[in-house]
C-alpha cells in the first residue's frame, strides 16, 4: 500500500454524515460538532444524546441519499453497513472513515492531541489504532508546558516574515533561534 497523505479538514459549516450510534459514533459526532460541522447522524437506534443546533438525528437504517450534500462521512456501524456507506460514498467521491474497518475506508481517523493552538494527528494507516492512542498519550506527556508561548512566538514571527518576504527555507532556523531566545531570557532572570 502507498503511504497515506495526511491532512486536516475544515468542516465548519459543512455537512458530514455519521452512521452508527455506539460510543465511537458519539465521540466522532462530538468532535465534528466541536469543529463546526453540520452533522447528520443516522442509525436505527441511537444510544446517546447530544444537544446541538448543528446536529440532525435520523432514526433509521442508512440510505445512499443520506450522503447527498455531504463533504465527508464516518461509518461507525457493523461492517456490512460500513460497506454500504463506503460504496455509496465512493460513487459520490466522498471520503469515508470506516471505524475499525480498513477494507471499507478511504480515509483513517487519527489520534489527536490539541494544545495551545497546535494539533497533532497520529496515524498507523488504519492498521493499529490502539498504538496511535498510546503514542498520543506519550506525546501529551512530553510536550512542553509552555507550548502556548512557542505558538505565540511562531505566529508573531510568521506575520513579520511574511511582511518582510522572508523565504520559507529561512523561517525554520529563525524560529529555532527565537525559541532559544525565550529560554535564554528565562535563565537570565
Amino acid at each position: 500500500m502507498s503511504p497515506l497523505f495526511p491532512i486536516s479538514l475544515k468542516v465548519e459549516g459543512r455537512r458530514v454524515l455519521v452512521v452508527g450510534a455506539g460510543p465511537v459514533a458519539k465521540s466522532k459526532t462530538r468532535s465534528l460538532l466541536e469543529a463546526g460541522a453540520l452533522v447528520h447522524l443516522v442509525a436505527p437506534e441511537i444510544h446517546f444524546e447530544i444537544d446541538s443546533p448543528n446536529l440532525t438525528v435520523v432514526r433509521r437504517a442508512f440510505e445512499p441519499g443520506d450522503l447527498d450534500g455531504c463533504w465527508f462521512a464516518i461509518a461507525a456501524a457493523p461492517s456490512e453497513v460500513n460497506r454500504e456507506v463506503s460504496a455509496a460514498a465512493n460513487e459520490r467521491r466522498i471520503f469515508v472513515v470506516a471505524v475499525d474497518d480498513v477494507a471499507n475506508a478511504t480515509a483513517y481517523g487519527v489520534a489527536v492531541v490539541r494544545r495551545a493552538g497546535v494539533t497533532f494527528g497520529i496515524s498507523t494507516d488504519g492498521a493499529a489504532p490502539a498504538l496511535s492512542g498510546l503514542l498520543r498519550e506519550g506525546l501529551e506527556e512530553v510536550l512542553p508546558d509552555d507550548l502556548d508561548e512557542w505558538s505565540n512566538v511562531a505566529r508573531t514571527s510568521r506575520k513579520t516574515w511574511r511582511e518582510q518576504q522572508v523565504p520559507m527555507s529561512e523561517r525554520r532556523p529563525l524560529l529555532l533561534r527565537a525559541l532559544n531566545q525565550l529560554y535564554r531570557e528565562r535563565s537570565e532572570s
